[in-house]
């Protein structure tokens, strides 16, 4: 007993008696030979109770427990175990480790884990319900841990591994570095931009950092490019957070769609003015080298759209479109401007590099188009500016081009015209002109009235009717200074029905004076497309009272080519209730003289410039050309008016042509109505023949 008393005692070293687990030894007999501090706190027995007495004893709940078997295994396998024990009597969980010794007993270690493990136990059923959530969401999902670690993903992320492979890419797994992994494929601005808005989330104070972040990018995955958008949520303070994955490529697509239309011409698929003007801002930037900006107003595409239709105008657009990309440098632009104008940005290109592409473009309208299997010849006017050193607004350079564009255009079809600063004076002008117009000018409108006369006996038929505007600061200004942007604006139509009725009201006054002069009104083409040229005429004639007989309209042979069919329709009409209609400044135009007299026209004016051709003709001895055309007309039942007539030399040669009448400077210039009265008087009062006054210098 002396002996068993002694091993009873033995106890391990004195430094286990300071560990703070609970440690006992126990014999082959399972009774505790020691035990420290922390196990007798934790049986709630002194130790000398335990000493030396059974386990059965002194903690029954043991027996047959699986404390009980895990020991027992440790003895008999002769190895050390380690498991984990909840301790009923307690409901604590310990950690429980046993080494064996070689008489058949083992020191037994348990650690108190119980908070640790029911936080463990309960993050695992947090996980436990966060991975069913996640793989109820519809889009790939990841859970990142407060190191942006991937904790957990989802059924859809897993199921995108092999396009990852396929991309040529490691996919992201549980335990892999997040942002490490998704780089591939990314953009450098993409990842850093997703790392920094992450590492914010993850570890920055709850209460300061946003709980959100949300980063849109592109990425190629598989053969397509994805457009994906991020979403990060922070789940807890720890650092976790949730990144979901949503696959936005058709709203991309559509958005990207939407800025390329937004940014180009349906039409012809090319750049429109606001896109190019972003590309000239851009070159205009690179202060290394030159821009140049061409400018292209097709010639008669109206006639071409209104004469052959829509779907060939429009297919013409497209066709010209094409032609001019083919035409210019690769790093150079093409644009549409809209109707029938296009502009060419040419980047790192000096003045005579300039010229010379517009002398290109300019030869390859030479070759036709072809459209609806017709042949269609288009040239075009072409306007150049180059940019200036330190030029930087895009707007500027556009409106030099246009500027040179439309001196282009004015200076006649299939022209090319240099930028130069007088034409942007001129358009500033056109600019002031437009604005005035719209704004009421019309009120600074005045006529003038020119008389016209027979050229048999000097008596006074009628006056042709001449705008003029009383410009507030430049004076009296004739049609040529602001009739084009009238027309271009939009106010040609709305000033001619101005003019229709203050000259049919004038001629209906002066007939009631007894004063009968027939009145000479000049219509532009614009006219005819709009369609409301009869319409006018009548509500013209109607409140006016004047007898449809004493007006005349006179219409250039330009005028009148441009659409033909619509013009002798509409005269028809006009002519029907007792409209005469006259050819005015005949020979300056470009159209048949079978044409012309198709229409029902009664009087034919003969240019001013083909009488002083004429005069040189008939000087050098190559026959009265003038006299053939006035006989041409009469064999027509026309009536011809000479204008022009400035010299007595001039009045002689007319009057031997056969013309029926004339007016010009060496009769009458231009005059205000009051004047016209007191002209018109004075040659009653002379005798009538205002021809012979004139030649006698008593009409002043």
């Amino acid at each position: 007993m002396q002996q068993s008393d002694r091993a009873v005692t033995t106890a391990p070293p004195d430094l286990l008696a300071s560990v703070p687990d609970a440690v006992c030894r126990l014999d082959a007999e399972w009774r505790f030979t020691w035990v420290n501090a922390a196990l007798a706190e934790l049986l709630q027995r002194p130790p000398g109770r335990l000493l030396g007495r059974p386990v059965r004893d002194c903690v029954p709940d043991v027996l047959g427990s699986e404390l009980q078997a895990h020991v027992h295994a440790a003895v008999e396998e002769g190895r050390p175990r380690a498991f984990e024990y909840l301790y009923e009597p307690h409901d604590r969980w310990f950690e429980v480790r046993v080494s064996p010794d070689a008489h058949g007993g083992a020191v037994v270690f348990l650690r108190d884990v119980d908070t640790r493990y029911r936080q463990q136990a309960a993050q695992a059923r947090r996980l436990e319900q966060m991975a069913g959530v996640l793989d109820a969401l519809p889009s790939p999902t990841v859970l990142l841990d407060g190191d942006g670690r991937i904790l957990m993903v989802n059924r859809v992320w897993a199921g995108n591994a092999h396009l990852v492979r396929a991309s040529g890419w490691e996919p992201a797994d549980v335990g892999d570095d997040y942002v490490a992994r998704i780089r591939q494929g990314l953009s450098r601005a993409d990842a850093e931009r997703i790392d920094d808005g992450l590492r914010l989330l993850r570890t920055g104070p709850a209460d300061v950092v946003p709980r959100t972040f949300a980063h849109d990018y592109c990425h190629d995955l598989g053969e397509d490019t994805t457009w994906w958008r991020l979403q990060a949520a922070r789940v807890d303070e720890t650092g976790q957070v949730v990144v979901t994955h949503t696959d936005v490529s058709e709203r991309a697509r559509g958005e990207r769609r939407l800025a390329w239309q937004a940014s180009h011409d349906d039409l012809t698929g090319l750049p429109n003015r606001a896109r190019v003007l972003e590309l000239i801002e851009e070159a205009l930037a690179d202060e290394s080298s030159r821009t140049a900006l061409l400018f292209l107003d097709l010639d008669g595409f109206k006639t071409i759209n209104d004469s052959l239709g829509h779907e060939v105008g429009d297919e013409l657009l497209r066709q010209v479109g094409g032609r001019l990309v083919g035409q210019v440098r690769p790093d150079d632009a093409v644009a549409r401007l809209g109707g029938d104008q296009f502009v060419v940005l040419a980047r790192s290109c000096d003045t005579p590099e300039a010229a010379a592409l517009a002398f290109r473009l300019q030869r390859s309208f030479t070759r036709p188009f072809s459209a609806a299997g017709l042949s269609v010849p288009v040239s075009a006017s072409i306007g150049v500016a180059v940019a200036q050193p330190g030029q930087r607004r895009a707007h500027h350079l556009l409106s030099d081009a246009d500027a040179a564009g439309y001196a282009a255009k004015a200076a006649g079809r299939d022209r090319v015209r240099l930028f130069s600063p007088d034409l942007r004076d001129a358009a500033r002008w056109r600019m002031d002109v437009a604005t005035r117009l719209r704004d009421g000018a019309m009120d600074q409108f005045v006529v003038h009235y020119q008389p016209v006369v027979r050229l048999d006996t000097g008596a006074v038929e009628g006056v042709e009717a001449l705008l003029r505007w009383q410009h507030p600061e430049r004076g009296l200004l004739a049609p040529d200074a602001f009739l084009s942007v009238a027309e271009e604006t939009g106010q040609l139509i709305p000033i001619t029905r101005w003019l229709l009725r203050e000259t049919t009201r004038q001629a209906a006054e002066w007939a009631r004076q007894g004063l009968a002069l027939r009145m000479a009104v000049n219509i532009s083409a614009r006219h005819f497309s709009a369609e409301t040229l009869v319409r006018d005429v009548r509500t013209a004639l109607r409140d006016s009272g004047l007898d449809p007989e004493q007006l005349m309209l006179e219409l250039t042979e330009t005028s009148v080519a441009e659409d033909p069919t619509r013009a002798e329709d509409q005269l028809a009409v006009l002519r029907g209730f007792g409209v005469r209609v006259a050819i005015d400044d005949f020979g300056t135009g470009w159209s048949s003289l079978a044409q012309l007299m198709a229409l029902p026209i009664g009087t034919l004016k003969i240019d001013r410039s083909l009488i002083a051709a004429a005069e040189r003709l008939a000087s050098g001895g190559t026959g009265a050309v003038l006299g053939a055309i006035v006989e041409l007309a009469h064999t027509l039942g026309i009536r011809s008016v000479a204008e022009g007539v400035e010299t007595a030399e001039h009045l002689r040669m007319v009057r031997e042509a056969g013309c029926d009448s004339a007016q010009g400077y060496l009769l009458a210039r231009p005059m205000a109505a009051a004047d016209v009265e007191r002209w018109a008087y004075r040659v009653r009062d002379g005798g009538g023949d205002s021809c012979a006054m004139a030649l006698a210098g008593r009409l002043g």
